[in-house]
């Protein structure tokens, strides 16, 4: 294996010099520094990475730490979409990418910051953790720089990227008010995700801008899982059968919802309009297809990989990113016959 060492031989200078070319420091002659580049090259010389980042305290690697990932999680696509964002900006600013999948079971075996420090990251993104979470105010405590997705903790060594999940709900029940619905349910997703939170607030406020009320009874957690998204929804609507539209805080749950209609032979729209949320990529096949609120989510790693180097390399202008979405108007929604 090529060393440094034969390097330093073959292009006459010291090895401390082929070390800083190496490293890309300024003091090196850049003449100097291009035949070290070239004798390198010819010497096929691949650098120790571990070495170099226990002497530089840099590994220039980026975790990805995400919670949940199974097999029924990728229905929705939304970690895979995540991830490819990551690394498409990561492949072209010279960082490598490390997958933490961490689960119950894990966690009570090690903390996030001790993953992140066995893996000498220079910085973690987090998705799919959960507010009530022990290790996320550690790790967000820790020196560990860190962008969170979807959680909006703010600090010297923490940003956050999320999307406008208020107007996003806004726009779904804002299209149902219109449309002449005044009976519409929501299936939430849990209580300790912070969208879940923000997009009760939109579809709450929709309603008090357009003086339509809102029933309790009517808005059920679906967990962000498609399976009790119809358990609830199979409840609600034998119990509230009046109910002329429902809001889902995610196209999975949206999509338990349209098999519990089914079931109860409910007809989509006619009778019973649904809107989502996320366009994921079964929305646009299902049978009918699904108005659903768009949200980037490629663009909500791409965005996160691109913060958190700002960060470390202390070009952030700010540690918040909020994207915009679209309400996608489909098949599942129509006008409401009984206004």
């Amino acid at each position: 294996m090529t060393t440094i060492k034969d390097i330093a031989k073959v292009a006459g200078v010291s090895v401390t010099t082929v070390s800083r070319a190496l490293n890309g420091y300024s003091d090196v002659n850049e003449k100097t520094r291009q035949k070290i580049m070239a004798v390198a090259k010819e010497l096929k010389y691949s650098p120790n990475t571990l070495a170099r980042s226990l002497v530089m305290n840099k590994s220039n690697t980026i975790g990805l730490l995400v919670s949940g990932l199974t097999r029924s999680s990728a229905k929705d696509n939304f970690t895979f979409k995540i991830l490819s964002g990551v690394n498409e900006y990561l492949s072209n600013s010279g960082y490598d990418l490390v997958l933490f999948s961490t689960t119950s079971t894990k966690q009570r075996e090690k903390t996030y910051t001790e993953l992140c420090r066995e893996r000498r990251v220079d910085g973690v993104i987090m998705q799919g953790i959960k507010t009530d979470d022990p290790y996320l105010i550690e790790v967000v405590d820790s020196d560990i720089p860190c962008v969170l997705i979807d959680i909006p903790i703010e600090s010297d060594t923490v940003g956050y990227v999320t999307t406008d999940n208020i107007s996003g709900a806004k726009k779904a029940v804002q299209h149902l008010l219109e449309l002449g619905h005044k009976k519409i349910a929501m299936v939430n997703g849990h209580e300790f995700a912070f969208v879940s939170k923000r997009r009760l607030e939109g579809f709450m406020e929709a309603h008090h801008e357009m003086n339509v009320p809102v029933n309790p009874s009517w808005i059920v957690s679906g967990a962000f899982d498609e399976d009790e998204a119809e358990r609830q929804a199979l409840k609600l609507l034998t119990d509230f059968p009046e109910i002329t539209a429902v809001f889902c805080a995610s196209d999975l749950m949206a999509l338990g919802v349209i098999k519990a209609a089914k079931k109860l032979k409910i007809d989509i729209p006619t009778q019973l309009s649904i809107v989502g949320y996320d366009d994921i990529l079964l929305a646009s096949y299902v049978s009918p297809a699904l108005t659903t609120v768009a949200q980037d989510i490629y663009q909500m790693g791409y965005k996160s990989a691109e913060l958190l180097v700002q960060m470390l390399q202390g070009d952030a202008v700010s540690h918040i990113i909020t994207l915009e979405n679209e309400l996608k108007m489909r098949e599942s929604t129509a006008k409401n016959h009984d206004c």
